[in-house]
């Protein structure tokens, strides 16, 4: 079995679907559906159920996937350490949701591998990020991705999709999403972000007559309201640190809830460019490490 099936077995896990996966890999669809098909013969059971409208992966398949990764970054360490020397000044732009998810060990593999890679970092909105770029400003970001009309003069690479979640006072009792949004004062997560508009619209569908009088940018202000029982909010999951200093009560959204594409994206494509390719390659490792 071919290596690069694996490798696309790990990009549809990460990407959530298919045709994100064809997008990382340089693939069609029906190319991604072939492995898949190749893999589940090669094993002799299905790495997916194809039942519900999305395909879901099964638990074999997160089993499979785990069991070489380790071999696949293995591989990838041999490979790098005959290749040439990637070396140099490039400016990343990050939003900050991102920062403290995947800085830390971002710079420890960039330091580990590319020792001679100057990465200066950029914070800012997505939009803005993306404007930087186009004009030449930075060299590449990590961004959330538009789900329709993202710009074509630049390369989007995904890198996985984050989900949104409820989050409530550690003490609220009441049982559904709904009952909560009805007992609480919403608080809404900036609605001129992606993640903010998709949670937005699922709060007016669930709750429309739900009352909300602050709107904030900052989710560690908004889990910090929360914690202190001054209302709920939706936004997209917030990492574990945060919850330790602000507990609240997480609520998943469902099967479907709103979400965001986190996207790397580039002027050049990261095949015709070492320093983008290695930048994109070790985001997607640092997204692996705890």
């Amino acid at each position: 079995m071919k290596v690069e099936c694996f490798q696309t077995l790990a990009a549809v896990l990460r990407c959530g679907s298919f045709a994100g996966a064809a997008a990382e890999m340089n693939l069609s669809p029906s190319a991604v559906s072939l492995q898949m098909k190749q893999l589940e013969s090669y094993f002799g059971q299905p790495l997916f159920d194809r039942s519900a409208l999305q395909v879901r992966p099964t638990p074999f398949a997160l089993e499979v996937s785990a069991t070489l990764d380790g071999a696949i970054h293995a591989m990838e360490s041999l490979r790098r350490r005959s290749a040439p020397v990637v070396e140099g000044k490039v400016t990343l732009g990050i939003i900050e949701p991102m920062q403290v998810k995947l800085l830390p060990p971002f710079t420890t593999l960039v330091r580990e591998r590319y020792p001679n890679l100057d990465v200066r970092l950029e914070r800012g909105r997505s939009t803005a990020l993306v404007e930087a770029l186009r004009s030449g400003t930075i060299d590449a970001a990590v961004v959330a991705q538009p789900e329709s009309g993202a710009s074509a003069r630049v390369r989007w690479a995904p890198l996985f999709r984050e989900p949104c979640v409820l989050v409530a006072p550690l003490d609220s009792t009441a049982r559904t999403v709904k009952a909560l949004l009805k007992a609480y004062e919403w608080i809404r997560f900036d609605t001129s972000t992606i993640a903010g508009s998709a949670a937005a619209e699922f709060v007016r569908r669930t709750a429309p007559d739900t009352r909300s009088r602050i709107e904030l940018l900052s989710i560690p202000a908004i889990v910090a309201m929360a914690s202190r029982g001054l209302g709920v909010s939706v936004l997209p999951q917030p990492d574990p640190y945060l919850l330790e200093a602000f507990p609240v009560r997480v609520v998943a959204l469902g099967d479907a809830p709103p979400s965001r594409q986190i996207s790397f994206v580039s002027r050049i494509a990261p095949a015709e460019d070492r320093v983008i390719a290695a930048l994109l390659e070790t985001l997607r490792s640092a997204i692996q490490r705890p």
